[in-house]
């Protein structure tokens, strides 16, 4: 019929539309479900391989390898870390500052005549005591002057020898009556003046062999000869500027180095006390050169530093330090007694203070605050918290936590690394180190 088939025509495109609409929902599930088939079986193999791995890590004594387990339950994790041994001792407190070697005592040797040099009696470099020959000028200018001198006294005094008789027959004549006074008087002038003309005489002789003493130059110092600055047969004047050598004193030697102003009272006060010990190391801070004393402070601070100048003096018996030498100086400034000496790797801090990782007798590590009474170079000296005779993890803290087992291993003597050395020496310091660093 019209009327029918003009009515079901949309029923049957909507049950078209219906049946598709099916069909589209049945394939987006089962796209659904192959991804979370998917996403299960990566998880699973992921979850799989973590459990291999830390069966491995375990089973080989730790992320870094070292051997089977030891201790604890089968599988647990041993962390390898460096230890060292705290002990107690004095641990010496130094401020550090940089220094410069500087000659005791610096003399340029110049000619007082002038005249030619005939002989030269050093060697460069050399060591020369004072009142050593160096230099000898020729002498016979002097030498002459010298004869010239003698006989002009010579003949000013036979003078004087006359008129000193004309003298004594003019106060006899006098005493008669024969002659006038102001004869006597004049006779009398005359005589002085011979004696006065005999004084300038002797001078002359005396400036003689001074000059003829000039020509032999000595050192005036006890110490190292430099380069000589003229050669033989040179002619040289006492009005010169450049010198004929260079001597530097190097027995004893001082050392001007700085400390910052703040230091400036506690060493101010130690001074007064005792005679403060100073010890000079090289460039690099590692090797100790020598041992010297304090010897006095500048009389003012550098304001554009800060800083203030102190000096020091050293015996250097054996020539370990030269002028204009850069060293690192240590003054030591005090002694902290009776302390536990640990190295300062193995000092932690953290929100709740300093602490350390204590390796107990079993392989565990447990966190022990500590008290910090002083640090120097690479020893720390701790006042309270740990005892006498403890293991401290030095190196690998980064992998512990309370209660985790440890395979400890003592540091090698000499070896490199950051840590500290296991073993410290009487004086606090670790062997092969230098006793510097912060003070305070």
């Amino acid at each position: 019929m019209p009327g029918i088939d003009a009515v079901n025509p949309p029923q049957a495109e909507k049950a078209t539309v219906s049946s598709r609409s099916h069909g589209a929902t049945k394939s987006h599930w089962w796209i659904w479900l192959v991804i979370l088939g998917v996403v299960a079986l990566g998880w699973w193999y992921f979850r799989s391989r973590a459990t291999q791995a830390n069966g491995a890590l375990a089973a080989g004594g730790g992320a870094t390898g070292g051997g089977p387990t030891r201790g604890g339950a089968p599988g647990a994790l041993v962390v390898p870390v460096v230890v060292a041994t705290a002990h107690k001792g004095d641990l010496p407190v130094y401020f550090n500052g940089l220094g410069t070697v500087s000659a005791f005592n610096t003399v340029t040797v110049r000619s007082r005549v002038d005249g030619q040099i005939m002989k030269v009696n050093f060697t460069e470099g050399q060591y020369v005591q004072a009142g050593d020959s160096l230099i000898e000028i020729d002498p016979r200018p002097f030498q002459v002057q010298l004869e010239q001198a003698e006989g002009q006294l010579a003949k000013d005094q036979a003078q004087l020898r006359d008129v000193q008789v004309d003298y004594e027959r003019y106060q006899l004549l006098y005493k008669e009556g024969v002659i006038a006074k102001q004869q006597l008087d004049s006779q009398q002038a005359q005589v002085g003046q011979y004696e006065g003309a005999i004084k300038a005489d002797q001078a002359q002789i005396d400036n003689a062999k001074l000059q003829n003493t000039y020509s032999h130059i000595t050192a005036p110092i006890s110490g190292r000869v430099g380069l000589r600055l003229v050669d033989v047969g040179n002619i040289v004047h006492a009005s010169d500027t450049n010198g004929l050598v260079v001597i530097t004193q190097l027995q004893p030697i001082s050392v001007i180095f700085t400390l910052p102003q703040d230091q400036l009272p506690k060493v101010m006060s130690e001074m007064r006390n005792r005679t403060m010990i100073v010890e000079a190391y090289d460039r690099d801070n590692t090797d100790k050169i020598a041992s010297g004393k304090l010897l006095t402070i500048d009389n003012q601070i550098d304001t554009t530093t800060g800083t203030y100048k102190l000096k020091a003096v050293f015996d250097n018996s054996k020539n370990e330090l030269f002028p204009n030498q850069f060293v690192n100086m240590h003054l030591l400034v005090d002694t902290k007694k009776n302390v536990v000496l640990v190295p300062t790797t193995a000092i932690l801090r953290g929100p709740k203070g300093t602490y350390v990782f204590a390796v107990s007798s079993n392989n565990k590590v447990s966190v022990k605050n500590v008290t910090l009474a002083e640090t120097t170079g690479n020893v720390a000296g701790l006042s309270a918290g740990l005892g006498d005779g403890e293991m401290v993890v030095v190196d690998g803290q980064d992998k512990l936590q309370e209660g985790s087992q440890v395979d400890p291993r003592q540091q090698q003597r000499g070896s490199s690394g950051g840590s500290t050395q296991s073993s410290f020496l009487p004086d606090g310091t670790t062997p092969g180190s230098p006793r510097g660093g912060p003070g305070r």
